[in-house]
């Protein structure tokens, strides 16, 4: 019953349709350029969907330019290339290298993608611009760096500021060459009398640092003809290892929780949209169903906890969610998809349509605390005397252990601490405070450090001195060791650190709490790392903050409850201990949508719930979508739509015990005014009515 136009749920899919993979979203993303293009495209909107297109922007098929096909020239050339000069090749592909945009690439792309715009598409989504940090080898390289810096190239592992200046020029290529393919491509389609969308599908800057990838990030929000993007965050990514209290460990839910918070900045403050990622399966494929379930469940309820996106990618590839063997726990059989499971997934899958709710409620109203992370951050995933420190996001993470360059120890010993207490803690995109007046108006205390990053440029300065005037409380965190302090930039030369500049702009000394205009400074010289060793480190920092945030006025409460209520659905989850939810709610993460009125939470634990007293909305939850609904004193009538092979299980708030329900193998049951109702999926609809 919601407008496909808002276009709030979709997926990716390279399969041609079949009814089992029918999630029936309000749009489709095909994904690939191939012969089969157009008729999968065609096939899909027949399906009734809104049509995008997906594809690969620094890797894909596309061996025709890579071996001369395309026009005379082999430009394997443009492959991105590591010092031993082999190529980094796209998972275990043979001949898929990741490629540097260069004109010639981008060109390819351009004519490549041409076509696509007579199909009618709605959009196009140009996926994971990425550029390895270990790379940066390859003749095609070599020749950027001279045209960019109008020198000569220089290794970029040969020191701190070489590695800088190529994750610079980096970024600047694969912007460039966003820029470019959408830029013409809509002029082309306007030119037709067409308007076409375009979208980056990118993992979160989190991620990207913590893997050592180079990405567009911020700059997406400038580029002009881009539309928003998919912010892919998913269990692949958010079981990366990290460090608190001395202890590495996977931390689905809260590495999600804090990638989601900062993929917000490509959009926040904009007119462009963003969807948040999930993946119920991720691409790991020797795991457990059981296992799968859980992690996506962890990164689905930290995507809601975040209520200022309300746009979902539900699942990339539902072919291998629904038709493709994986483990049982305890097993060693590999089996299709269990009927719970599935049911579980399709009823968030159609719960997330109903999540643009204006009525948000946090349980914790306690100061809102940011993260500052920066582009610069990718820039220096390299230390002097280490390797490049390449992680393959298909490799078991946990192999990882002791590599303390990997775990990124320095962002999350600032960011997990406070966390941990049960504080709303963002990360915020530094850049963003140059182009975006109002980027810190949600924060109460920003902690910063510029031991893993760098500003870009002194007007950061100037905007956080506004900041603080203003009211904003600021905690800078470092200890000036990191080498990249020395690299040549617009604070090398005047000043020993680019912090030192900072407290410039600021007014402010280095000791102590300052009061500048309405708000206040601290500066801690420690290593951000420090405070992941444990937890009395842990509890510094949070001390710290505290004590910045009481002084500006604001009511500190440690918790181990994160929640928030988004009209009728409450979300939360358990960081440590246990909680107790009570109340009258249906529970969305039970197969069965059973009814929740006492449930004691231990560590780790989450929560979904449909509170039953916040409003009296008939239909409650559904693992399919429901349409053409009519209802008078006689009945209800509906059509219910879902992948054929499902079991569906849709509840409903009903007046009194129907007489009769009828339509196609359906099962009823009724108790105190709430009706469930079960049937096989049909993506075609089941057609159900309701006499009372």
């Amino acid at each position: 019953m919601t407008d496909k136009h808002r276009e709030a749920t979709g997926f990716q899919e390279q399969a041609p349709y079949d009814e089992s993979i029918d999630l029936r979203t309000d749009f489709v993303m095909v994904y690939g350029l191939n012969d089969t293009t157009a008729q999968r495209i065609a096939r899909w909107r027949e399906a009734g969907y809104r049509v995008h297109l997906m594809t690969g922007i620094s890797w894909g098929t596309y061996q025709d330019y890579l071996d001369g096909r395309w026009d005379g020239s082999d430009h394997w050339a443009d492959a991105q290339t590591t010092g031993d000069g082999k190529p980094i090749l796209h998972g275990r592909s043979t001949d898929i290298p990741y490629m540097v945009p260069t004109f010639g690439f981008t060109e390819y792309l351009v004519q490549k993608l041409r076509p696509i715009i007579e199909l009618g598409v709605e959009g196009i989504h140009l996926e994971e611009p990425e550029f390895w940090a270990r790379a940066g080898y390859s003749e095609s390289f070599k020749r950027e760096w001279q045209a960019f810096f109008k020198e000569p190239w220089q290794a970029p592992h040969s020191s701190p500021e070489a590695h800088f200046r190529a994750g610079q020029l980096k970024q600047h290529l694969l912007s460039r060459s966003l820029d470019r393919v959408t830029s013409v491509l809509r002029d082309e389609a306007l030119q037709q009398g067409r308007h076409v969308r375009f979208y980056v599908p990118t993992h979160s800057l989190l991620n990207y640092t913590q893997w050592q990838i180079i990405s567009p990030e911020s700059r997406l929000r400038t580029l002009p003809s881009i539309d928003g993007a998919i912010a892919q965050v998913w269990t692949g990514t958010s079981r990366t290892p990290n460090v608190y209290a001395g202890e590495v460990a996977e931390r689905t839910f809260e590495t999600a929780y804090l990638e989601y918070g900062i993929a917000q900045d490509l959009t926040r403050g904009t007119d462009r949209r963003m969807w948040f990622l999930h993946d119920p399966i991720e691409d790991h494929p020797d795991r457990t169903w059981e296992d799968y379930l859980a992690n996506y469940q962890r990164t689905l309820i930290a995507s809601l906890l975040h209520p200022g996106v309300s746009r979902y990618e539900v699942a990339p590839w539902p072919n291998r969610i629904f038709n493709r063997p994986y483990l049982r726990d305890g097993s060693t059989e590999r089996e299709l998809i269990p009927p719970d499971t599935a049911t579980s997934y399709l009823i968030a899958m159609n719960s997330l349509r109903d999540l643009d709710q204006p009525d948000v409620r946090w349980d914790q109203e306690g100061p809102r605390i940011g993260i500052a992370l920066s582009d610069t951050a990718m820039f220096q995933r390299w230390s002097p005397g280490g390797d490049s420190g390449h992680y393959d996001g298909l490799q078991d993470a946990l192999a990882l252990e002791g590599r303390e360059q990997l775990h990124f120890s320095d962002f999350y010993g600032l960011a997990l601490p406070p966390l941990y207490d049960g504080q709303r803690v963002t990360p915020v995109q530094l850049e963003s405070v140059i182009d975006t007046p109002d980027a810190l108006d949600d924060v109460d205390v920003l902690v910063l450090s510029y031991e893993f990053q760098k500003p870009l440029a002194p007007s950061i300065h100037y905007a956080l001195a506004g900041w603080v005037n203003r009211g904003g409380s600021l905690l800078y965190v470092g200890d000036g060791a990191d080498p990249y302090h020395e690299i040549r930039s617009w604070w090398t030369g005047r000043y020993d650190t680019c912090a030192d500049h900072l407290a410039e702009a600021l007014g402010a000394g280095r000791d102590g709490i300052h009061t500048i205009g309405k708000g206040r400074v601290q500066f801690l010289p420690t290593r951000p790392a420090d405070f992941t060793e444990s937890p009395e480190r842990a509890a510094e920092l949070v001390a710290a903050i505290r004590e910045l945030a009481e002084a500006a006025g604001h009511t500190w409460q440690p918790t181990n409850w994160l929640s928030v209520q988004r009209g009728p659905y409450l979300v939360g989850a358990v960081l440590t201990g246990s909680h107790v939810v009570e109340g009258n709610y249906l529970d969305l993460l039970d197969p069965q949508l059973g009814i929740v009125r006492r449930r004691e939470l231990g560590p780790g634990q989450l929560t979904w719930l449909r509170d039953l007293t916040y409003d009296e909305q008939p239909l409650l939850a559904s693992a399919g979508r429901i349409e053409d609904w009519a209802s008078d004193e006689t009945g209800i009538r509906f059509t219910c739509e879902a992948p054929r092979g499902v079991q569906v299980t849709t509840t409903l708030r009903v007046p009194s015990e129907p007489t009769a329900v009828n339509g196609d193998d359906i099962e009823a049951r009724y108790e105190d005014h709430i009706l469930w109702l079960r049937h096989p999926g049909n993506p075609g609809g089941t057609h159900v009515e309701i006499r009372l």
